[in-house]
């Protein structure tokens, strides 16, 4: 299927040449994606699309809190976020209120705009600690 659809294929090249890092940020992008096609849906009333959009979110979430390092203190207190915003999602989901949706883009935000922040500062002590050898 790859080889009749170019973009599909350049898709699965960017996930399988990322560092770990990146494939991070691109959990939090789908995430958000998936965020805002449920709040269209929800808007539109189309209930099955917004469902089925929820729970991709939803299943990021639980995927980012599998990578979490248990033993790190802050990865105890995202943990609890994510479990939040998943709690935060189904609430959504069943009450049909796009403030949730809203609400909890917002915290998806933050921990993107965050992760891109310390993939920068590594890309930038590893490109300065190679210059220096």
């Amino acid at each position: 299927m790859a080889l009749n659809n170019p973009y599909a294929a350049y898709q699965q090249n960017a996930v399988t040449t990322a560092s770990p890092g990146e494939v991070t940020l691109m959990l939090y992008n789908g995430c958000l994606k998936f965020i805002k096609q449920a709040s269209l849906a929800m808007e539109n009333k189309q209930i099955e699309t917004k469902n089925t959009n929820i729970q991709k979110a939803q299943k990021i979430i639980r995927e980012l809190m599998l990578t979490l390092n248990m033993d790190l203190e802050i990865s105890k207190n995202m943990s609890v976020l994510y479990e939040y915003m998943n709690h935060r999602l189904t609430e959504a989901n069943v009450k049909n209120d796009r403030t949730i949706l809203t609400e909890v883009e917002g915290l998806v935000v933050e921990f993107r705009d965050t992760w891109r922040q310390v993939i920068q500062i590594n890309r930038q002590q590893q490109h300065g600690q190679g210059g220096q050898a």
